[in-house]
């Protein structure tokens, strides 16, 4: 729960702040945002570039929307996912079960409320039969996969390499190149988060040990930028530092370019030497905060950019670490109350979910065991190894 309720806070709090600069996010509240606000524009229904969309005021987003489908196919399996249950179970919700959409303050399909790099599924693995571990390629590379997957790091819980592993054959279906990658370690942070004991430097030795390319270039970056860093910021002129240096250490992977909403000739193309921003970003809050949900949050959000994303990363790592008593519950109320979503009941279908299949990988990891007990016991030649030579062949030792 606290994985699922941290993420959907950071959602609904950077959504209100997405696409701006951090000069014109603190122009706008007139200072760094603390909480909750309201949206961007009074007139946020017919307001460009923010209609039809009402952001703020504690409406989730797609991140969450997308996460709480993702969930209900976890509950519906109760195994481990890939790219074809993507096609089977995920994209059947996205196009034909109608939900209140807070953003739209309306019911209607997931599919009218994603952007088109979401929308991608639906027309790849629906419309266009592709193999669905195929169907990412040709995407536009972004942080669209990477936004919703952290159920797949509850469902491989302690195991880094295991969710890794699965984030990167389900998001086959929906995204290729760095944006897929960074779903994959995504994933495997969160299941180093989980684990019992688990600390900020589990988390980090989680990412670098999975992550390739350009992804592990920038994440490389930001953790030695971050190398020795011991005190965190307690003023609003130490937290504005921190974002420039998060910025300044993850511009040179980052492909979207300086402006946001301008973005540059190669924003968003496969690359080997690019990473999306979201992820590293999101990780040097986790370091400039030494894992404090609030801290990491609010530095997310006042980032800008694509801020709730950002702090969807940030939020969940940072509650895996601490648990469901460091994710506010004044936030968490307002949002649930204003989103009409039952977030921490999210939390709590995954949990069910993820035990049943987390008690299915102990009898495998079992059962594994033991054969391994007797495939280690017998040489190349079916003989048992652990003979004398003599016995084996005859002769005298």
């Amino acid at each position: 729960m606290a994985v699922i309720t941290g993420a959907a806070v950071g959602d609904a709090l950077g959504g209100a702040t997405e696409g701006w600069t951090p000069e014109q996010i603190e122009e706008r509240h007139g200072g760094r945002v603390t909480g909750i606000v309201a949206p961007w524009y009074p007139n946020w229904q017919d307001a460009r570039p923010i209609a039809p969309y009402h952001k703020g005021d504690g409406h989730i987003t797609d991140d969450t929307l997308m996460t709480r489908a993702l969930v209900e196919v976890y509950a519906k399996r109760r195994e481990h996912l890939d790219a074809y249950a993507m096609a089977e179970d995920l994209v059947p919700l996205m196009i034909g079960e109608p939900r209140w959409i807070p953003e739209l303050e309306s019911t209607a399909l997931l599919l009218q409320r994603v952007f088109l790099a979401e929308k991608w599924i639906v027309a790849r693995l629906h419309y266009g039969h592709v193999d669905p571990r195929e169907a990412g390629v040709g995407n536009v590379v972004n942080c669209g996969a990477a936004m919703y997957v952290a159920p797949v790091g509850l469902a491989n819980a302690g195991d880094p390499r295991g969710a890794y592993a699965e984030a990167i054959d389900l998001t086959g279906a929906h995204q290729a190149s760095y944006g897929r990658e960074a779903a994959g370690v995504f994933a495997a942070m969160v299941a180093a988060s989980v684990a019992p004991g688990a600390t900020v430097d589990d988390v980090v030795d989680a990412a670098l040990d999975v992550a390739h390319d350009g992804t592990a270039a920038a994440l490389g970056a930001v953790v030695e930028a971050f190398d020795g860093w011991t005190t965190v910021p307690t003023t609003d002129e130490e937290e504005r530092a921190l974002g420039r240096l998060i910025r300044e250490t993850v511009a040179p992977f980052d492909s979207v370019g300086p402006a946001y909403r301008q973005m540059s000739m190669d924003a968003r193309r496969p690359s080997r030497t690019k990473s999306i921003e979201e992820l590293p970003a999101a990780l040097g809050f986790v370091l400039g905060h030494r894992g404090d949900f609030r801290g990491a949050v609010l530095g997310a959000v006042n980032y800008g950019r694509d801020a709730d994303s950002i702090a969807v990363m940030a939020g969940a790592v940072c509650a895996g670490i601490g648990g469901t008593e460091v994710v506010p519950d004044a936030w968490l109320d307002e949002i649930e109350t204003a989103s009409r979503m039952d977030v921490r009941e999210t939390g709590r279908l995954m949990a069910s979910a993820a035990a049943d299949i987390l008690r299915d990988d102990r009898e495998r990891a079992a059962e594994r065991l033991r054969s391994l007990d007797v495939l280690g016991g017998a040489s190349l030649d079916g003989t048992s190894s652990g003979a004398p030579v003599a016995a084996r062949t005859g002769g005298s030792a």
